[in-house]
């Protein structure tokens, strides 16, 4: 069944309505028509199926049939990462939401690549959102991932919330990933995680990390990619705590 997706504050079990771009991808492109059965869902958890009462050029209408919530994942997950080069990151998003990230910090490390200017990064963390909805579309994901907007490492640290922190590491002494997490109460209500650039985060930069309580973790002896990386970090996580 097609899933399409209805903003928090336009939800209304009564009056379920795609219009926008939905709207537009459920008519012109789907080709969506009365009498055909469709699933939305709000990005918060809601979600509900039923049948297609009317369609106008990019809007459509939904008599709902049933309808429910989906109980929110414990802990909550969020990645932090430096944008690598070309299209890597329009993965990682893709991944990350089907691995059920609730939160992706793209970041500009020193070491970070790709130079992004504030215009571009607003446009490109407003692309990446688009790519976290196509991904919850696909996967049955009834909750939304929010993609914050391009931000340094010292402006993340600064605001980098509570619950346990880990930032892979290729330093020694960095404990492995396993035994970190294992360690972790099975109460713990979120897992932030920060992996960096293809030429790791500058010595300077995991001094700074750590002295914000993030705990520097191998991921084993192979030198992994970004993206691989950033897979391996949110599985073992899910893994730990399902």
């Amino acid at each position: 069944m097609d899933r399409f997706y209805i903003s928090p504050d336009c939800w209304s079990p009564d009056d379920l309505r795609l219009t926008g771009e939905e709207g537009h991808h459920a008519v012109r492109v789907m080709r969506k028509k009365p009498g055909d059965r469709i699933e939305v869902f709000d990005g918060k958890g809601r979600w509900a199926r039923g049948v297609v009462s009317a369609c106008e050029r990019s809007e459509l209408s939904l008599t709902c049939e049933e309808e429910g919530s989906s109980a929110a994942v414990s802990p909550q997950v969020n990645l932090a990462v430096a944008i690598p080069k070309g299209k890597t990151m329009d993965l990682i998003v893709q991944k990350a939401v089907e691995l059920g990230v609730n939160g992706i910090q793209p970041l500009a490390t020193r070491n970070t690549v790709v130079k992004i200017s504030p215009k571009e990064g607003a446009e490109k963390s407003q692309k990446w959102q688009r790519v976290a909805l196509e991904a919850c579309k696909q996967c049955g994901q009834n909750d939304l991932p929010s993609v914050a907007p391009v931000a340094s490492l010292e402006t993340f640290l600064q605001n980098s919330g509570d619950g346990a922190r880990v930032i892979a590491s290729l330093a020694p002494g960095a404990v492995p990933v396993r035994e970190h997490l294992e360690s972790l109460p099975v109460t713990c209500s979120q897992v932030s995680f920060l992996v960096g650039p293809e030429g790791d985060f500058t010595s300077d930069e995991i001094a700074a990390a750590i002295d914000r309580g993030f705990h520097p973790v191998t991921l084993g002896d192979i030198v992994l990619r970004v993206e691989t990386a950033c897979m391996f970090l949110v599985s073992a996580a899910r893994y730990r705590f399902s």
